[in-house]
């Protein structure tokens, strides 16, 4: 999808105002925009929107660039061995060797042509479904208010904004309630900025623009309409993109896969170099001698690695996304699989979400109608972020507003925990608030029992506390209700005002538990994954649903407590702590980071404003599609069904593809290691070279070929379990262990060649190759699996192929092109001692590697 603007693109309307990001438009009058931007009140025309995408581009800072493909596969080509490999061809072909060059040319074609193609296709999977959970903007077309993607919006649509979403792109306010925004990302300022509809003073920056919202930005509270004026790479952040947006920092699959590539190299570098020094002072011939290094290089170089983790994560996403779960990167597939740590708010997730409004009540604990209508009053006229409880406090019951007016509003933010609105009605004003009860009950001085106003005493005090403390025992959410008179004059309120309250009474809300959060969580904590709730609700309710889907509860740190303990005491608390309540967003970016500095792999799962930051601060940040956008846009993975079942369910894709992952990994560790270590150590004793340098590179081709349905395969239940690490001690310790039994049957081979058969150069040439290329591919069936391989099966794609390459390496020497390559015919009974000796070495490799699990993996 291109995405640049201006120059390759076709001319804007006439008349029609570019804007570039070094305009100021927030300090030109708002007609000459609206003019310059050819902009009407009922939105842009469809087609109108079309043909200025395609003037502007889509409104994203960075895409796939045209010929992804063409690019992927010539970078193959910047491959350290893949260059020396053509080099040697070069070589090759410049001294008259064109069977040599023509076969080294065709093998790392097609190895490059491989992995491409099998790593484009994941790129396009894993790119639909990050595309099937795109943000979208509400916008203006056609007089009709639609969502529309991200990447559609284009200069001159009206857009519609709330509290939760992300600015799609640089704008003009044209009408604003109450609209609080952070621009901390551009700015620098992590307090909320309020912007209004109007004029700035001239000369006013970006910091100073509080009639436009920008991109990248998000809103707090409020609700305003504006006009989009920049787009894309146009726009403030397009013009700093590449200083603010960094790559993400790499995960701990990605740091594992490169340790473990550079384990192997440091090995084949030392390998092929001892082997060109030993064959050059054994006098054999320099061009030789340099080929068959580069093969051994090859051979021992792990080249399918990429691909097959790519592949692997793509299908992970994939059987993730039939499950309802969307992968938006894919390295995120493995660290799901990973987590030991689940943190979690319980609504929504433990609970049903379906809050229910079942009792208003004074201090006294009797039904009050007049908490109901204050209650009433303060969710409907509330502009910022809403939620279940407004929903549920006005689908209780409908109440007359006739006569009321807004007059000003505190919105709601996760510090305070609560929300004021200033409202009008006959000449009176009257602030209405609500919140938590503990802090309602802080700031009033007074309170309401049937109609009278008295003081607010400490046995009043205590009685209420006891009242909304009952009411938790019970598993009810409550709210606190209370509010303020003001003079008619007053026309702004702040955080400030919300003191010297009048104490009205309690809401209580029921979220029955979900019928399948009792068994989520007993899987969950049976797979090996801790779940702790962090919440900003109180401990009582939350106790009584973990009571009620049996989740035990070893300890409670509440938020006031965690302010006081510094990030050591935090981290010494974590671990045993399962429930974190009356938790800020600031003490929940605490509890992860504290949790991750314990050595956890931890999940957060969040859909609220509050939630980015520990969304990015996780290391699987976990988000559901009812989300407000910017969770939606940190977040690593998407739930299409707010559901533990289905993250469970994701869980164990997650720790499937890592198990593929590692069974390549094994196998470079163990019996290939094993083949090109006695290649080399065969040069000691050989007079000539063991196998040809084409023969050992189209050794490596048929193996890798055996190994591309790995992706595909079955992993057992055991290994889904439990989660799973890189242990680069355990990879080690397995090559250290199964590469010298390969490397034993090999120097058998050569045994066998030399003393049984008296084989000349190119019989043991042919009798080694297809000894390596039948212990090579067939022991995939004992590495796959921990158990014994005749009790898991493998994938039929992967038998099928495994044996197709070990039959077509057979008869290899009976055909022409072997004949070129430098095969000959063996005599039969080779083959029936070939057989005895794979079966022999397939047994040894089962007995050392189940002795291997049972003492030296733990090591």
């Amino acid at each position: 999808m291109p995405i640049r603007t201006a120059r390759r693109r076709v001319n804007p309307p006439p008349g029609f105002m570019r804007l570039s990001p070094a305009d100021p438009f927030w300090q030109w009058p708002l007609g000459r925009l609206w003019a310059g931007l050819c902009a009407t009140a009922d939105g842009l025309a469809a087609r109108d929107a079309a043909s200025r995408r395609t003037v502007f581009g889509a409104n994203v800072l960075r895409g796939a660039p045209r010929g992804a493909f063409v690019r992927l596969f010539a970078s193959r080509f910047g491959n350290p061995l893949v260059i020396v490999l053509l080099v040697a061809s070069g070589i090759a072909a410049a001294t008259g060797d064109r069977v040599s060059f023509l076969i080294i040319s065709l093998i790392v074609l097609m190895s490059v042509l491989l992995d491409t193609l099998q790593e484009h296709r994941a790129g396009r999977a894993a790119e639909r479904l990050r595309r099937s959970v795109a943000v979208h903007a509400t916008v203006r077309r056609d007089g009709v208010w639609a969502d529309h993607p991200l990447a559609d919006v284009v200069p001159g649509d009206i857009v519609r904004l709330a509290a939760g979403d992300a600015v799609p792109a640089d704008a003009r306010v044209l009408t604003a309630r109450d609209f609080f925004v952070n621009q901390a990302l551009l700015t620098g300022e992590s307090y909320p900025v309020e912007k209004r509809p109007g004029d700035v003073a001239a000369g006013a920056g970006l910091d100073g623009a509080d009639n436009a919202v920008f991109m990248g930005t998000s809103i707090i509270s409020g609700r305003a309409t504006a006009l989009i004026c920049r787009t894309g790479e146009s726009t403030a952040l397009g013009a700093i993109a590449e200083s603010l947006i960094a790559k993400a920092p790499p995960t701990s699959f990605e740091r594992g896969t490169r340790r473990f590539g550079m384990l192997i190299m440091r090995l084949t570098v030392l390998l092929a170099l001892g082997v060109l020094f030993i064959n050059t002072m054994s006098g054999r011939p320099l061009l030789e001698a340099f080929l068959f290094a580069v093969a051994l290089a090859v051979g021992l170089t792990p080249e399918l690695l990429p691909m097959i983790v790519s592949v692997t994560l793509s299908r992970g996403a994939l059987r993730m996304a039939a499950k309802q779960v969307i992968v938006k990167r894919l390295a995120s597939v493995q660290n799901l699989g990973s987590m030991d740590v689940l943190c979690t708010d319980k609504t929504g997730t433990l609970t049903q979400a379906c809050i229910r409004l079942e009792r208003h009540i004074d201090a006294r604990g009797q039904s009050s109608e007049r908490v109901l209508q204050l209650a009433y009053l303060n969710s409907l006229f509330e502009t910022g972020l809403k939620s279940p409880l407004d929903d549920a406090i006005l689908a209780y019951q409908e109440i007359d507003v006739r006569g009321v007016r807004k007059v000003d509003e505190v919105p709601f933010d996760f510090e305070r925990r609560r929300v004021s609105v200033l409202l009008e009605r006959d000449g009176e004003r009257l602030l209405v608030l609500k919140g938590a009860p503990e802090d309602v009950l802080e700031r009033s001085a007074a309170v309401e029992t049937d109609g009278a106003v008295g003081p607010l005493a400490a046995a009043g005090r205590a009685g209420v506390a006891a009242l909304y403390h009952a009411l938790g025992l019970q598993g009810l959410r409550v709210l606190g209700i209370a509010w303020r008179r003001f003079p008619p004059e007053q026309v702004r309120v702040a955080a400030n005002d919300e003191a010297d309250l009048v104490f009205a009474g309690l809401l209580a809300f029921v979220d029955p538990p979900k019928e399948t959060a009792s068994g989520a969580v007993a899987g969950l904590r049976r797979s090996g994954v801790s779940i702790k709730i962090v919440t900003g609700d109180n401990e009582l309710v939350t106790r009584h649903v973990c009571a009620q889907i049996g989740l035990p509860v070893s300890r409670t740190l509440n938020g006031a407590d965690a302010a006081n303990m510094d990030d050591f005491a935090l981290q010494a608390v974590a671990d045993e702590t399962t429930l974190f309540c009356r938790m800020t967003p600031v003490q929940k970016n605490r509890v992860i980071l504290a949790l991750k500095a314990r050595g956890h792999v931890v999940g957060f799962l969040g859909d609220g404003i509050n939630d980015a930051p520990s969304l990015h601060a996780a290391d699987i940040g976990i988000s559901v599609d009812g989300a407000v956008d910017v969770a939606k846009e940190a977040a690593d993975m998407i739930l299409l069904a707010q559901d533990l079942n289905v993250l469970y369910e994701g869980i164990r894709e997650g720790r499937r593809s890592f198990g593929n992952v590692l069974k390549y990994i094994m196998m470079a560790t163990s019996s290939n290691f094993g083949n090109m270590f006695s290649m080399a150590a065969a040069t000691l004793v050989i007079p000539f070279l063991p196998m040809l340098p084409v023969q050992i590179l189209l050794n490596n081709f048929l193996y890798d070929l055996s190994e591309v349905p790995i992706p595909l395969d079955h992993v057992d239940e055991a290994d889904l379990a439990r989660p799973h690490e890189w242990d680069m001690t355990a990879i080690r310790n397995f090559m250290m262990v199964i590469g010298p039994v390969s490397s034993a049957f090999d120097f058998l081979t050569f045994y066998v060649m030399l003393r049984v058969f008296h084989a000349h150069e190119a019989m043991f040439h042919t009798g080694w190759f297809l000894e390596s290329v039948a212990t090579q591919v067939l022991v995939i069936f004992v590495i796959r699996t921990r158990a014994s391989p005749l009790a898991s099966r493998p994938h039929p794609l992967l038998v099928v192929t495994s044996l197709a390459v070990v039959a077509c390496a057979t008869l290899l020497p009976w055909t022409p092109a072997g004949a070129a390559l430098g095969f000959v015919r063996l005599p039969l009974d080779f083959f029936a001692i070939l057989a005895v000796m794979v079966v022999a070495y397939l047994g040894a490799v089962e007995g050392v590697k189940q002795w291997f699990y049972r003492h030296l993996a733990r090591a």
